[in-house]
């Protein structure tokens, strides 16, 4: 079944779906742990925090190091929240196409977004 907002299968339902010979359908994944699940939901609050704070000041999501290609794979806001609320759901992020020719300088790291939102709150306390 596709989620909103994935595109469609175009092999789904076919018994010939190539696919089918990687692993005979999709992987079971096993539900978040409760902790997981409250960490996840806690990325979503800061990831609006980040958003709010980062947008107007022409940030257009964050900037992850891939241990497994070790590079750099930038993510839109939309994005990043659509992936927290996929591993939700389903228990894992959607597939989706790398960013294309992105502007790094338009990018920060998660450590860097909680960095300036607590400076930021603390400012106003």
């Amino acid at each position: 079944m596709t989620a909103p907002g994935e595109p469609l299968d175009p092999f789904a339902g076919d018994p010939h779906d190539p696919a089918r010979a990687l692993n005979d359908g999709p992987e079971a994944v096993e539900p978040l742990s409760p902790d997981d699940r409250e960490g996840v939901l806690e990325d979503l609050q800061d990831l609006e925090v980040f958003q709010a704070l980062l947008a107007p000041r022409g940030v257009r999501g964050l900037v992850v190091d891939c241990g497994d290609c070790a590079e750099a794979h930038f993510f839109g806001w939309e994005l990043l929240r659509d992936d927290l609320r996929s591993l939700l759901d389903r228990g894992t992020t959607r597939v989706h196409e790398p960013a294309h020719a992105p502007d790094p300088e338009a990018y920060v790291s998660w450590d860097y977004a909680r960095g300036f939102a607590d400076a930021v709150l603390s400012l106003e306390d």
